[in-house]
Protein backbone atom coordinates (compact mmCIF):
# COMPACT_ATOMS: atom_id res chain seq x y z
CA UNK A 1 0.00 0.00 0.00
CA UNK A 2 1.09 3.57 -0.64
CA UNK A 3 2.49 5.80 2.05
CA UNK A 4 0.17 8.66 3.05
CA UNK A 5 3.02 10.99 2.08
CA UNK A 6 2.92 9.87 -1.55
CA UNK A 7 0.79 11.65 -4.10
CA UNK A 8 0.27 11.11 -7.82
CA UNK A 9 -0.64 14.01 -10.10
CA UNK A 10 -2.41 13.23 -13.38
CA UNK A 11 -2.64 15.79 -16.17
CA UNK A 12 -5.51 14.99 -18.51
CA UNK A 13 -8.21 16.40 -20.73
CA UNK A 14 -11.89 15.63 -20.87
CA UNK A 15 -12.55 13.27 -23.82
CA UNK A 16 -14.37 15.76 -26.04
CA UNK A 17 -14.55 15.48 -29.82
CA UNK A 18 -12.23 17.94 -31.52
CA UNK A 19 -10.46 18.94 -28.31
CA UNK A 20 -8.08 16.03 -27.77
CA UNK A 21 -5.17 14.61 -29.73
CA UNK A 22 -5.34 17.39 -32.32
CA UNK A 23 -2.02 16.43 -33.90
CA UNK A 24 -3.21 12.86 -34.28
CA UNK A 25 -6.62 14.04 -35.47
CA UNK A 26 -5.01 15.90 -38.36
CA UNK A 27 -3.94 12.53 -39.73
CA UNK A 28 -6.73 10.13 -38.75
CA UNK A 29 -9.69 12.41 -38.12
CA UNK A 30 -11.19 13.72 -34.86
CA UNK A 31 -13.49 10.76 -34.25
CA UNK A 32 -10.70 8.19 -34.47
CA UNK A 33 -8.43 10.44 -32.42
CA UNK A 34 -11.06 10.67 -29.70
CA UNK A 35 -11.44 6.89 -29.66
CA UNK A 36 -7.67 6.54 -29.31
CA UNK A 37 -7.62 9.07 -26.48
CA UNK A 38 -10.38 7.21 -24.64
CA UNK A 39 -8.31 4.04 -24.95
CA UNK A 40 -5.24 5.80 -23.55
CA UNK A 41 -7.32 7.21 -20.71
CA UNK A 42 -8.60 3.76 -19.83
CA UNK A 43 -5.09 2.29 -19.81
CA UNK A 44 -3.76 5.09 -17.62
CA UNK A 45 -6.71 4.93 -15.25
CA UNK A 46 -6.26 1.17 -14.88
CA UNK A 47 -2.57 1.59 -14.03
CA UNK A 48 -3.37 4.30 -11.49
CA UNK A 49 -6.09 2.22 -9.84
CA UNK A 50 -3.84 -0.83 -9.61
CA UNK A 51 -0.96 1.18 -8.11
CA UNK A 52 -3.16 2.21 -5.17
CA UNK A 53 -1.46 5.56 -4.70
CA UNK A 54 -3.37 8.65 -3.56
CA UNK A 55 -3.92 10.77 -6.66
CA UNK A 56 -5.41 14.00 -7.93
CA UNK A 57 -6.64 14.52 -11.48
CA UNK A 58 -5.69 17.91 -12.96
CA UNK A 59 -7.91 18.71 -15.94
CA UNK A 60 -6.73 21.07 -18.68
CA UNK A 61 -10.14 22.77 -18.78
CA UNK A 62 -13.16 22.84 -16.52
CA UNK A 63 -15.80 20.27 -17.49
CA UNK A 64 -19.10 21.52 -18.78
CA UNK A 65 -21.70 22.33 -16.08
CA UNK A 66 -23.12 20.98 -13.87
CA UNK A 67 -19.96 19.06 -12.93
CA UNK A 68 -18.18 20.55 -9.94
CA UNK A 69 -15.41 19.21 -7.67
CA UNK A 70 -15.25 16.80 -5.95
CA UNK A 71 -17.69 14.90 -8.20
CA UNK A 72 -15.71 12.06 -9.82
CA UNK A 73 -15.17 12.12 -13.56
CA UNK A 74 -16.54 9.02 -15.30
CA UNK A 75 -13.14 7.97 -16.67
CA UNK A 76 -11.50 8.36 -13.26
CA UNK A 77 -13.84 6.83 -10.67
CA UNK A 78 -13.07 7.84 -7.12
CA UNK A 79 -10.42 10.44 -7.93
CA UNK A 80 -10.74 14.05 -6.81
CA UNK A 81 -10.11 16.56 -9.58
CA UNK A 82 -8.94 20.10 -10.00
CA UNK A 83 -8.58 22.44 -12.96
CA UNK A 84 -5.15 23.53 -14.13
CA UNK A 85 -4.49 27.28 -13.95
CA UNK A 86 -5.82 28.84 -17.16
CA UNK A 87 -2.72 30.87 -18.00
CA UNK A 88 0.95 30.07 -18.33
CA UNK A 89 3.04 27.32 -19.90
CA UNK A 90 2.74 23.59 -19.31
CA UNK A 91 5.73 23.91 -17.00
CA UNK A 92 4.03 26.56 -14.89
CA UNK A 93 0.94 24.39 -14.60
CA UNK A 94 2.98 21.35 -13.57
CA UNK A 95 4.92 23.40 -11.04
CA UNK A 96 1.63 24.62 -9.60
CA UNK A 97 0.34 21.04 -9.21
CA UNK A 98 3.55 19.97 -7.44
CA UNK A 99 3.39 23.01 -5.16
CA UNK A 100 -0.19 22.15 -4.21
CA UNK A 101 0.77 18.56 -3.42
CA UNK A 102 3.71 19.53 -1.23
CA UNK A 103 1.66 22.22 0.52
CA UNK A 104 -0.91 19.54 1.37
CA UNK A 105 1.77 17.40 3.04
CA UNK A 106 3.10 15.14 0.29
CA UNK A 107 6.66 13.97 0.82
CA UNK A 108 6.98 12.36 -2.61
CA UNK A 109 5.03 13.56 -5.66
CA UNK A 110 4.95 12.20 -9.19
CA UNK A 111 3.26 13.65 -12.27
CA UNK A 112 2.10 11.79 -15.37
CA UNK A 113 0.06 12.49 -18.48
CA UNK A 114 -2.26 10.19 -20.36
CA UNK A 115 -0.34 9.60 -23.60
CA UNK A 116 1.83 6.63 -22.64
CA UNK A 117 0.21 3.22 -23.16
CA UNK A 118 3.24 1.45 -21.70
CA UNK A 119 2.83 3.02 -18.27
CA UNK A 120 1.99 0.37 -15.66
CA UNK A 121 1.18 0.20 -11.98
CA UNK A 122 4.58 -1.39 -11.39
CA UNK A 123 6.33 1.58 -12.99
CA UNK A 124 4.33 4.01 -10.87
CA UNK A 125 5.30 2.14 -7.74
CA UNK A 126 8.92 2.01 -8.91
CA UNK A 127 8.92 5.77 -9.39
CA UNK A 128 7.89 6.40 -5.79
CA UNK A 129 10.30 3.76 -4.51
CA UNK A 130 13.19 5.43 -6.35
CA UNK A 131 12.46 8.66 -4.50
CA UNK A 132 13.54 6.96 -1.27
CA UNK A 133 17.14 7.20 -2.47
CA UNK A 134 17.01 9.84 -5.21
CA UNK A 135 15.95 13.48 -5.44
CA UNK A 136 14.34 13.15 -8.85
CA UNK A 137 12.90 10.37 -10.97
CA UNK A 138 12.20 10.64 -14.69
CA UNK A 139 10.45 8.40 -17.17
CA UNK A 140 12.09 9.25 -20.50
CA UNK A 141 9.95 9.28 -23.63
CA UNK A 142 11.30 8.22 -27.01
CA UNK A 143 10.43 11.63 -28.48
CA UNK A 144 12.82 13.45 -26.16
CA UNK A 145 10.32 14.43 -23.49
CA UNK A 146 9.24 12.51 -20.42
CA UNK A 147 6.12 10.58 -19.50
CA UNK A 148 6.74 10.84 -15.74
CA UNK A 149 8.53 13.18 -13.39
CA UNK A 150 8.81 12.82 -9.62
CA UNK A 151 10.49 14.68 -6.78
CA UNK A 152 10.56 15.13 -3.01
CA UNK A 153 10.80 18.92 -3.01
CA UNK A 154 9.69 21.53 -5.49
CA UNK A 155 12.49 22.49 -7.88
CA UNK A 156 10.98 25.36 -9.83
CA UNK A 157 13.77 25.67 -12.38
CA UNK A 158 12.81 22.29 -13.82
CA UNK A 159 9.66 23.93 -15.16
CA UNK A 160 11.11 27.10 -16.66
CA UNK A 161 13.01 27.90 -19.86
CA UNK A 162 11.81 24.78 -21.67
CA UNK A 163 10.48 24.39 -25.20
CA UNK A 164 7.55 22.22 -24.18
CA UNK A 165 6.40 19.44 -26.50
CA UNK A 166 9.78 19.34 -28.25
CA UNK A 167 12.67 16.87 -28.32
CA UNK A 168 14.77 19.02 -25.96
CA UNK A 169 12.61 18.83 -22.86
CA UNK A 170 14.24 15.82 -21.19
CA UNK A 171 17.80 16.92 -21.96
CA UNK A 172 17.13 20.42 -20.64
CA UNK A 173 15.46 19.03 -17.52
CA UNK A 174 18.39 16.73 -16.80
CA UNK A 175 20.82 19.61 -17.35
CA UNK A 176 18.93 21.64 -14.74
CA UNK A 177 18.98 18.68 -12.36
CA UNK A 178 22.74 18.35 -12.80
CA UNK A 179 23.25 22.04 -12.04
CA UNK A 180 21.18 21.61 -8.88
CA UNK A 181 23.19 18.55 -7.85
CA UNK A 182 20.13 16.30 -7.79
CA UNK A 183 20.40 12.53 -7.71
CA UNK A 184 18.31 11.32 -10.66
CA UNK A 185 16.74 7.89 -11.17
CA UNK A 186 15.68 6.80 -14.65
CA UNK A 187 12.73 4.57 -15.45
CA UNK A 188 12.58 2.61 -18.72
CA UNK A 189 12.19 4.69 -21.89
CA UNK A 190 8.68 4.43 -23.31
CA UNK A 191 6.74 5.84 -26.26
CA UNK A 192 3.98 8.41 -26.11
CA UNK A 193 1.20 8.36 -28.69
CA UNK A 194 0.98 11.84 -30.21
CA UNK A 195 1.14 11.28 -33.96
CA UNK A 196 -0.05 8.82 -36.59
CA UNK A 197 3.46 7.36 -36.65
CA UNK A 198 3.32 6.82 -32.88
CA UNK A 199 -0.08 5.19 -33.21
CA UNK A 200 1.16 2.82 -35.90
CA UNK A 201 4.19 1.86 -33.80
CA UNK A 202 1.89 1.10 -30.87
CA UNK A 203 -0.59 -0.92 -32.91
CA UNK A 204 2.08 -2.75 -34.88
CA UNK A 205 5.13 -3.28 -32.65
CA UNK A 206 8.22 -4.54 -34.41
Amino acid sequence: MASPLEHLLIFAREPVLGQVKTRLAAAIGPTAALATYRELLALTAAAVAAAQIPATLWLAEAPAPPARPPQARPEWPGLPWRVQPPAGSLGERMGHAFAEAFAAGAGRAVIIGTDCPGLTAALLRQAFDQLATHDLVVGPAIDGGYYLLGMKHLHGSLFTNKQWSTATVLADTLADAARLGLRVAHLPTLADVDSARDLDAWRNPA
